[in-house]
């Protein structure tokens, strides 16, 4: 780390989609060597999310560079007033905020230059009039929260809220059978029953996509079953537009190219009856999606799916498995801890900022209010529609 005063950066502010792709090589390196580094704060989610789900925002990423070397990305997008949402001001935002579920997002700054890049990036923000809207950081542990900090100490307004959790699963140290032993005894009792029982009467095969073409037919099961589990259950938002297919269809094959990719579709007699969709980046084993077909729910195909999951992270040496937000019930069967997903909102100083932040805290309360009034299915359609141009993520995961 740099002692005493920081040392001079320069920032350039990228706006245009091949200023974008040009920092690829530079992101990741620059990624690997932060302590932000995950899957969704890769160049390959980031600009696969741009291209499919950035919608009307504008790019306005920030890259900060000392001696000519990339030290530091913040990586924002400016969306633009959204007055159906009672949203009538521009924000700085995460890019990968909205659809598509991307958590832990975070500026990406260098091991030990944090000094020289997070005043410099306080100061480049605060001297704007933007405030910043930035979801889906981790609580405790983020830069964006120092980043935050900096800028409110230069008269800007600070608004931090708890928003989700992301229950996980400490795999260090730990086997199949260790692991079981630590659940509770019902649960490791009717996994165990259930994988017995299908293993002996339903010919079950559970395979992973490892080529090209076994990742399109996995990853097009995994939406079918997806949508026919979520079909009788009001819908999902997982897989309901062209662009969110788009953004799957382009991402899984990068995915799958570097690595990450962990798709896995369950069969029964040849049928298929489960799929999961996942990641393995780092050192942790992510839960994106998952998906079953009704009629064999009875069959508990869908727990069986997420057991074998978790015993394949255990037997390539994952350390974590990472469920992401959502405090869904049986996320509670398979974890015992959980970490804090929050937002931060950073209002510009003076009046400006003062009537932003009322305006804002009044279009909640409006959103909260007419959804506690209609019927729970419309209101669900609605805030469906509605979260391509918000802050607000929130994807379906479920087994049975």
């Amino acid at each position: 780390m740099t002692a005493g005063r920081p040392l001079p950066c320069a920032i350039e502010r990228i706006a245009e989609a091949e200023g974008f792709r040009r920092l690829r090589d530079e992101w990741d390196d620059l990624l690997s060597k932060s302590p932000s580094d995950s899957l969704f704060l890769t160049w390959e989610w980031m600009f696969t999310w741009w291209k499919h789900l950035g919608g009307r925002r504008r790019l306005s990423i920030l890259a900060v560079r000392s001696a000519g070397e990339l030290i530091a990305i913040a990586p924002l997008a400016l969306r633009p007033p959204d007055f159906g949402r009672l949203a009538p001001f521009s924000s700085l935002e995460f890019l990968g905020t909205g659809l598509a579920g991307s958590d832990y997002l975070d500026v990406i700054v260098r091991a030990g230059r944090e000094q020289d890049a997070l005043p410099a990036l306080a100061d480049f923000l605060g001297r704007g009039k933007t405030m910043l809207d930035l979801a889906q950081i981790r609580r405790g542990s983020s830069l964006a929260a120092d980043l935050a900090g900096r800028i409110e100490g230069r008269g800007w307004g600070l608004s931090e809220a708890a928003t989700a959790v992301c229950p996980y699963i400490d795999l260090s140290g730990r086997t199949w059978a260790s692991y079981l032993a630590g659940l509770g005894p019902a649960h490791r009792a009717n996994l165990n029953r259930r994988l017995r029982n299908l293993t002996r009467s339903s010919g079950l095969l559970f395979a992973e996509a490892r080529s090209e073409a076994e990742r399109r037919e996995f990853l097009g099961h995994l939406i079918d079953l997806h949508n026919l589990r979520r079909r009788d259950l009001g819908g999902s938002e997982a897989f309901h537009t062209q662009g969110l297919l788009a953004f799957h269809e382009e991402f899984s094959a990068l995915a799958l190219r570097r690595g990450w990719l962990r798709l896995f579709l369950l069969r029964l007699d040849g049928v298929p009856a489960a799929a999961f969709y996942g990641f393995r980046y780092g050192r942790t084993f992510y839960f994106y999606q998952s998906g079953f077909d009704p009629a064999y729910g009875k069959l508990s195909v869908g727990l069986v799916a997420m057991g074998l999951t978790i015993r394949k992270a255990l037997e390539e040496g994952a350390a974590e498995f990472d469920f992401l937000h959502g405090d869904e019930g049986y996320k509670s069967l398979w974890a015992r801890q959980h970490r804090e997903i929050g937002r931060l909102e950073i209002y510009p100083p003076r009046a400006r900022g003062a009537i932003q932040r009322r305006v804002n805290d009044f279009g909640r309360g409006a959103r909260r209010l007419a959804r506690r009034a209609m019927p729970r299915a419309l209101a669900d359609r609605i805030a469906t529609a509605l979260k391509g141009s918000s802050g607000e993520t929130g994807t379906c995961f479920e087994t049975s």
